[in-house]
């Protein structure tokens, strides 16, 4: 399959590797997100030649050994008997004195592990060739805390690094160029469940349906995708009762921090603190606050922001002994088709029309160029409530309110005006109101409303 998306990464990697000079690039980010098929890609792009060894859970020896092999091979040298990693490395960064050459350690932290001391072991070698050496050095890890530490300022690579990259999952849109057959509402769909995980996305197939699709990769006993979210968990978790606690409670829509904690079955207070903590730092839950409050801790929420997390939790593990009894047809039709349809996408929409103005608003296509996006906190004493509107925008000229919906039905004008009225009666004074829809709202002359169609969110700027 032809590489997709990741032009920005690949031109700052690009760059890297085509220096005259030492290099020294550090990327990071959660499994499966693509950092190994970033820098591969790179380097085939590149006509620097490049040693790539993926690092064992193994001992330095043993890793030692695998390593020599993969520089012999790619150097066309007999075979080489050095007895540790510094005598290895030391040997590449002497071999590019002379010409420009690439080494890539894959999963870092796992030889970090072996070898005492490896992060001094690299400073040194960084230091000692700096103004010898032409090798470009690039490490990737999925252990995102122990990647993090490399850059702080504790650590002897503090201030080495020429490049960090903290790769992200895809946004919608890129996402959309793994299944370019699906139209744009089955494309909403698919988002949904899949995310902007690559490796998800590469089992997608747009031959199928969309409930095909989720029936073959995870909603079904065996399913490719199955164990996907508890084996990730596993591997980054220490205790994950406490996970999937949080996770069932934000899976039902609790996102206040009393109420997570009234609803799951977490032990005490620290505990969830601990556990929510956790999950941000691999980012699969995100802390919002209101963009009109910023500092009031009470109005923070917490939501699962990685998309197969969501999906899994609020129908695969809740539902699991159904599952393993039940015909895969019978059991989403029986959990999953309604909600799905007329809640969960809904709610996922929303998400992509944000995504869709972050990414018009970085173009420079925003008119004017907003400062601040997210959810708007509003109290309604006459009525004795408060609540949230999930999308509004700050710019120089104030708010821009969005009311995002993903229904068969075109908005009337009556239904647009009562959708206003009801912002003005919480004190939200905007200078402009936009829908976002998949039908479409009833025409309208006035000058202070606006509609973006589904379409639009899967335009090229």
């Amino acid at each position: 399959m032809e590489f997709i998306g990741r032009k920005e990464q690949l031109k700052k990697l690009g760059r890297e590797i085509d220096s005259d000079e030492l290099r020294f690039a550090l990327i990071y980010g959660r499994r499966r997100v693509g950092k190994s098929e970033l820098v591969k890609t790179a380097l085939k792009q590149s006509k620097v030649p490049g040693i790539y060894y993926e690092c064992k859970q193994t001992t330095e020896q043993s890793n030692v050994e695998s390593f020599c092999s993969i520089i012999s091979e790619n150097l066309n040298l007999p075979k080489l008997g050095f007895t540790g990693i510094e005598e290895s490395l030391s040997f590449l960064f002497k071999q590019a004195f002379d010409k420009k050459m690439v080494v890539v350690l894959d999963e870092y932290p796992y030889l970090r592990e072996c070898v005492k001391g490896l992060d001094s072991i690299l400073q040194s070698l960084i230091d000692n060739n700096k103004d010898k050496s032409k090798l470009t050095l690039i490490i990737l890890g999925s252990y995102v805390e122990v990647m993090k530490s490399l850059i702080e300022h504790s650590n002897p690579l503090f201030g080495r690094t020429n490049l960090v990259i903290d790769l992200k999952p895809m946004d919608y849109y890129e996402s959309a160029q793994f299944y370019p057959n699906f139209s744009d509402e089955d494309k909403v769909r698919i988002y949904s469940v899949f995310g902007g995980i690559p490796h998800f996305n590469k089992q997608v197939d747009d031959r199928k349906s969309v409930k095909e699709n989720i029936i073959d990769l995870i909603a079904s006993s065996g399913a490719r995708l199955e164990n996907e979210v508890p084996m990730y968990l596993k591997g980054e978790l220490s205790k994950i009762v406490n996970a999937n606690e949080t996770f069932e409670a934000l899976s039902k829509g609790y996102s206040k921090y009393s109420d997570i904690l009234s609803q799951s079955h977490v032990s005490s207070g620290p505990t969830l603190i601990d556990i929510l903590g956790k999950l941000i730092q691999l980012e699969v839950v995100k802390k919002t606050v209101p963009i009109n409050d910023e500092n009031n801790k009470r109005k923070a929420g917490y939501y699962i922001c990685d998309n197969l997390s969501l999906f899994y939790y609020k129908y695969i593990f809740r539902y699991t002994s159904q599952l393993n009894i039940m015909d895969s047809d019978v059991f989403y039709r029986k959990y999953i088709e309604n909600d799905f349809e007329e809640k969960y996408v809904p709610l996922q929409f929303e998400e992509i029309a944000k995504q869709y103005l972050i990414r018009k608003n970085r173009a420079g296509l925003m008119n004017p160029i907003f400062e601040k996006i997210g959810k708007y906190y509003y109290d309604d004493p006459e009525n004795r409530t408060n609540g949230e509107f999930d999308i509004v925008t700050e710019d120089e000229n104030g708010y821009v309110f969005y009311e995002v919906k993903f229904k068969k039905n075109s908005l009337t004008a009556s239904e647009v005006k009562a959708e206003i009225e009801q912002v003005k009666k919480t004190g939200l004074n905007c200078y402009k109101y936009m829908f976002i829809t998949k039908a479409g709202i009833e025409k309208t002359n006035d000058s202070h409303i606006g509609h973006i169609s589904l379409d639009e969110l899967y335009k090229d700027f």
